[in-house]
């Protein structure tokens, strides 16, 4: 194990120097687009007789379980990492919209996009239940705004817009999860899709994550007010992380959502009321350095991934019109809420559009897939996410920082 880390952080520093010193894209895009293109020259060696060096990569990558490596561990850090810089005073104030997004806007995306796609796969009689596609549905639904946000600074996006697409990818990476579990259980035969049966499901994940966070997070959060030394207070967030979320795993409660609220617990009080300007500093360092390195590592999986993934080039006449279906939803569940609150919140004109372009979907909804248990329609999940988190990816993340600027100079409220 230790030889397969040592080796994968070899690749993905070689490919995030490579990128900063020539490519120059975003950080989290360009080192995943060096690494689809080292996934495409391999197989192309393959089919040139050179297949020594391509078997060799599967072996290593196979060795690599992707969906336990983002759920069990990653996951926990990246999320705790977010929802520490994340200043509740202005999260609360877009508190509804923000909590439609990662409520009723997630739900609503499961179905229309599982609905969609089973229309889709039927009508190029591709046969996938209705429950697998509602699975699928769950899973592409959480949206990964990691790599947008960096374009979007840059871009000179408002915080507005920021603290909006944070705190919508906080929350509804959390709720997004246990929807796919309680749709895969449903699918698999393993829990009752009931409505009685899946409200008690969901608040017991979603509300006991929201406990475990809220007592983690204040028993951590008194462990730092009681001293002054910044390398234990620093240790004690990692082990709020690492320990909170085994808890939580151990407790059947949301995991994700656990760490959200830690981590704006520990962010916002612990660093008002807990915390010296030093502590300060290296805490934030700290985390702002794991958030970054782990974001490289992730991205260069993603696009390693293609070696693995069975890939057929005519699941793309069913994805693309699932995009714009996941597009068009996302636009929908955006406007509504700006439409009915703009009377009291103020909404910068274009944030629809930006909200939208920038929803993108990424490691989590690669991780769900590949982490579907074997079935007849498992490649078929697969194969069409890994298309549209590429889309997402590549088309969305390098063109919202555009986006971002055209509509940045209109001041005015609005969608």
């Amino acid at each position: 194990m230790l030889e397969i880390a040592a080796v994968f952080i070899t690749i993905t520093a070689l490919f995030a120097w490579f990128n900063y010193r020539f490519i120059k894209l975003p950080a989290t895009i360009g080192v995943m687009c060096i690494s689809l293109l080292a996934s495409v020259l391999l197989i192309a060696l393959s089919h040139f007789g050179f297949d020594a060096i391509t078997d060799w990569a599967e072996a290593w990558l196979g060795q690599i379980n992707f969906n336990a490596l983002l759920m069990d561990g990653m996951l926990s850090f990246l999320l705790f990492a977010g929802a520490l810089h994340v200043d509740f005073h202005k999260l609360k104030r877009y508190r509804y919209s923000i909590g439609f997004l990662a409520t009723i806007g997630v739900l609503i995306s499961t179905v229309a996009i599982g609905s969609a796609a089973w229309w889709l796969f039927a009508t190029f009689h591709v046969g996938v239940p209705y429950l697998y596609c509602l699975v699928f549905g769950a899973l592409i639904s959480p949206t990964d705004p990691i790599a947008v946000l960096g374009i979007m600074r840059s871009a000179g996006a408002p915080e507005d817009m920021e603290i909006k697409i944070v705190g919508e990818s906080l929350f509804n990476d959390g709720v997004a999860v246990v929807v796919f579990t309680m749709m895969l259980g449903a699918a698999t035969a393993t829990e009752a899709l009931t409505v009685t049966h899946s409200a008690m499901l969901f608040l017991e994940e979603a509300g006991g994550g929201i406990l475990l966070g809220l007592v983690m997070g204040y028993i951590a959060y008194w462990m730092m007010k009681s001293i002054d030394q910044y390398q234990i207070e620093v240790l004690v967030t990692l082990a709020l992380v690492l320990g909170g979320y085994t808890l939580a795993t151990h407790l059947h409660v949301s995991g994700p959502i656990s760490m959200v609220i830690a981590g704006l617990f520990i962010g916002n009080r612990g660093r008002e009321h807990a915390m010296s300007n030093t502590t300060r500093r290296y805490v934030d360092g700290f985390w702002e350095l794991i958030d970054e390195i782990l974001n490289a590592v992730l991205f260069v999986l993603i696009g390693l991934e293609l070696l693995l993934i069975p890939f057929q080039w005519s699941y793309f006449i069913v994805a693309g019109p699932v995009i714009g279906v996941m597009l068009v939803t996302r636009l929908l569940t955006i406007g509504l809420p700006i439409f009915v609150l703009r009377r009291w919140v103020p909404y910068r004109r274009g944030t629809t559009r930006v909200l939208t372009w920038g929803g993108l979907r990424g490691g989590i909804s690669v991780a769900l897939a590949l982490g579907l248990p074997e079935s007849d329609y498992r490649n078929t999940i697969v194969m069409v996410t890994y298309i549209i988190v590429l889309f997402s990816i590549l088309a969305q993340g390098l063109t919202i920082g555009r986006l971002v600027q055209h509509v940045l100079p209109q001041n005015s409220k609005g969608g």
